[in-house]
């Protein structure tokens, strides 16, 4: 079965944004609140960082519950992994997500800066200067036969859909406008000359995008 490069649960605004202007260490989304982007998913029986009982099912849930099914590797941008720019000043700056990241995986993230490997849990993360169909090999190669994440920002996926190396697509629209920022898409339309595209509300007030290869 062949490896797919998948994009899931990627949040945009109603007008395409998949971050606000300004990132910053207080602000990892810029002015763009992440809580709006990820309540959808957050709200779900099966958020794993839930920590009383309940949470919706339905078809946030599925997408929720199915994120990590099957994955081996991640892909993502340098803006996605840090908030600083340029040479890495000094290698204190570890993500995000703490001491246990949520991926469980090796991380591949994408910059032009040279930095070690480095581990934390179960999560190891490779900084790497490559283009996108090299970077999607070692991210193949490391995940041993499994799907590869590839985790955004909006301009790192841009970069692999114009390389045609996506196979499926999963965005989750959020009924927000930001005005500014990172861009995945002005409309829709720009993926359908090559992907198929099933759209459907959720009551959450979010809509999924669902694309796959024609």
């Amino acid at each position: 079965m062949a490896q797919l490069l998948k994009v899931q649960n990627f949040c945009v605004s109603r007008d395409g944004y998949g971050a606000g202007e300004g990132q910053s260490l207080e602000r990892p989304f810029g002015h763009a609140d992440p809580a709006g982007f990820m309540s959808w998913a957050g709200a779900t029986a099966s958020w794993p960082n839930r920590t009383d009982p309940g949470g919706s099912r339905g078809l946030d849930d599925y997408f929720t519950r199915d994120f990590s099914h099957n994955i081996g590797a991640e892909i993502m941008g340098r803006n996605k992994f840090s908030p600083l720019r340029g040479p890495w000043q000094d290698h204190e700056w570890l993500g995000w997500w703490g001491d246990e990241p949520p991926f469980h995986t090796p991380v591949f993230v994408l910059t032009h800066y040279e930095r070690p490997t480095f581990s934390l849990g179960d999560t190891t993360f490779h900084f790497v200067n490559r283009e996108p169909a090299d970077a999607l090999a070692l991210a193949r190669e490391a995940a041993q036969g499994k799907d590869v994440r590839l985790g955004g920002g909006a301009t790192t996926i841009r970069e692999f859909l114009d390389a045609d190396l996506v196979d499926t697509l999963h965005v989750a629209v959020v009924d927000i406008e930001l005005g500014g920022g990172v861009r995945l898409w002005e409309s829709t339309e720009e993926l359908t000359d090559r992907y198929h595209l099933d759209v459907v509300p959720s009551p959450s007030g979010v809509t999924h995008h669902i694309f796959w290869r024609k």
